[in-house]
């Protein structure tokens, strides 16, 4: 096993000393007190724009199978993306969850006693944990430039190869404390990446609690762990900490993110955690228009995405069309949805909630 880092440069890669160990991060998030078959779920928007329907739908399958189960829905907001973030979408994640009656059990506003529930608010949570895998040599700092990554990218496509920093592309992977050092005296602020011990050639199985058995190849990339612009983390690492340590049960995913349930694995593997369930269900597609082909709703081009579409606060209208048998009144009088809709996401949710 390779050598990590003292305990002194990772406090200067970091900014500071870590604030946690393991140990005590363990003892400020204790296992919960749930019966056996209890499923802990949570849905985790960005608040980067509008709230897509998709978020809705994720939504209804995590509060059904936490009720049924006696269980508990937690709402995480995914706030790290701060070079996009829209304000006041948070507030509208918050207003649909009422307005369609699926407030959490825990979340922003809903309190909780594994919060924060803004994961900009858990930054000492996140370093804490990569101050570990720095020192154990499992993760490094990076000090790449957009520039080289960029020209790294052009060399990969150029030559055929997988885009991505891992194997000979990792300039920085094997750096030593002396070279580290160098580049922070420079003025660098490094991120910190993942050092992936996986390899292709090998598989990853995984039994899917709807796909049923699938099969990844291992991951070999060397992710972002903790950004260098704002030093919080990236989504996969985030889901890392904030899974286990909010001690989620079952994670739901659209069928887009299959393609990284390898890292999610390989990384609570790496950590010696139990990962949580995985299951992966349809998106909401629609026919394009142009094309006449089946794609999935887009946040960007369809205005029917945005959940906010299907609320209003106008009860005449809404009586208006519920005369007509147009719509379908969803969980509150303030909430229609086209029967078609509704109807679809409804259907889904009880087959794969049962």
């Amino acid at each position: 096993m390779r050598n990590g880092l003292s305990k002194d440069l990772i406090a200067r890669v970091l900014g500071g000393a870590p604030k946690y160990t393991i140990a005590e991060l363990e003892e400020k998030f204790p296992a919960r007190n749930l019966p056996d078959g209890a499923f802990v779920t949570r849905v985790a928007p960005s608040p980067t724009g509008f709230m897509h329907l998709g978020t809705l739908y994720q939504m209804m399958i995590a509060k059904k199978l936490a009720q049924q189960s006696d269980g508990v829905f937690m709402l995480r907001i995914e706030d790290t993306d701060t070079k996009r973030e829209v304000q006041g979408a948070v507030d509208v994640i918050l207003k649909c969850a009422d307005a369609f009656g699926l407030q959490p059990d825990e979340g922003p506003t809903y309190g909780g006693e594994y919060g924060s529930y803004y994961q900009s608010e858990r930054k000492d949570i996140y370093h804490s944990v990569v101050a570990e895998l720095l020192e154990k040599g499992l993760a490094y700092p990076c000090f790449l430039s957009a520039e080289d990554m960029d020209k790294i990218r052009e060399n990969q496509k150029s030559a055929g190869f997988a885009t991505g920093i891992y194997g000979e592309f990792a300039r920085d992977r094997d750096l030593t404390e002396e070279d580290i050092v160098a580049h922070l005296d420079n003025g660098e602020v490094p991120s910190i990446r993942l050092y992936s011990m996986g390899n292709k050639e090998n598989k990853i199985f995984y039994n899917d609690k709807v796909r049923g058995r699938l099969a990844f190849p291992e991951n070999e990339e060397d992710i972002v762990l903790i950004k260098s612009n704002d030093g919080l983390p990236t989504y996969h690492f985030a889901h890392l900490c904030d899974d286990h340590f909010m001690h989620t049960t079952l994670v739901q995913h659209g069928e887009e993110w299959l393609s990284s349930l390898n890292l999610h694995l390989q990384l609570f593997r790496m950590m010696g955690w139990q990962n949580p369930e995985y299951i992966h269900v349809a998106t909401i597609n629609k026919l394009d228009e142009q094309t006449g082909n089946s794609r999935k709703l887009s946040k960007r081009t369809d205005p029917e995405a945005n959940t906010m579409h299907y609320l209003t606060v106008i009860s005449a209208i809404i009586l208006g069309l519920l005369r007509r048998g147009r719509y379908a009144i969803a969980s509150t009088a303030t909430a229609i949805l086209p029967v078609s809709i509704i109807a679809i996401m409804i259907i889904a949710t009880t087959a794969i909630t049962g």
